[in-house]
């Protein structure tokens, strides 16, 4: 991740991941089908750094200004806390998420990748664009991805805040132990009796 400011700081203080969806979630692209049908395409990288944020005690949800069954359905999927679709005013969906949480600002990480995101951005404690946001977006936030939105940019960030919140380690031994106790199970059967 590119950083203007230290980014441990920032990450230290994470409670609640907050992203908006097209462009973040996914690469931004539409696919209508008719009927007011969408089809979107997630990234599965995306998913499980979702999934690690949630089991290593940090809140996710998404706020977007569109809305789609893929959408919600993705997000009941990922357990995410705060799922805000077909949202007119971003910030003041941001605002309700923090009163009603007990949370600040520098207790939120929002990603985003467009101009509507601003507002949100330049309140959030740790603000994030993807590599590919809009040059105005790149040029205020504070961090920037290295990958493109729908491709794994929201994992980088996860990574980022549960590395500097010093649950590497933690993550890491839920399967690395498991790995390990795995080929330990293995090596004891192949044994012979008596060896």
């Amino acid at each position: 991740m590119i950083c203007r400011t230290p980014l441990a700081p920032c990450a230290r203080r994470i409670t609640l991941v907050l992203m908006d969806v097209d462009g973040v979630m996914t690469d931004g692209r539409l696919v209508l089908l008719g009927s007011d049908r969408e089809a979107k395409a997630f990234d599965a990288k995306d998913g499980v750094g979702l999934w690690l944020a949630r089991r290593a005690g940090l809140r996710t949800g998404l706020i977007s200004g569109r809305g789609s069954a893929a959408v919600l359905q993705r997000a009941n999927e990922l357990g995410m806390d705060e799922i805000h679709l077909k949202t007119e005013d971003k910030l003041a969906a941001y605002r309700r998420i923090l009163k009603r949480r007990g949370l600040i600002d520098t207790e939120v990480c929002y990603i985003g990748d467009d101009l509507v995101d601003l507002p949100i951005l330049a309140r959030a404690g740790m603000s994030v664009a993807v590599a590919d946001a809009h040059p105005e977006v790149l040029r205020r936030t504070r961090f920037v991805t290295r990958s493109r939105g729908g491709r794994g940019a929201v994992r980088e960030v996860i990574d980022a805040i549960l590395k500097a919140q010093g649950k590497w380690s933690t993550v890491l031994s839920w399967f690395t132990e498991r790995a390990g106790n795995q080929a330990r199970s293995s090596r004891t059967a192949r044994r012979r009796p008596g060896q």
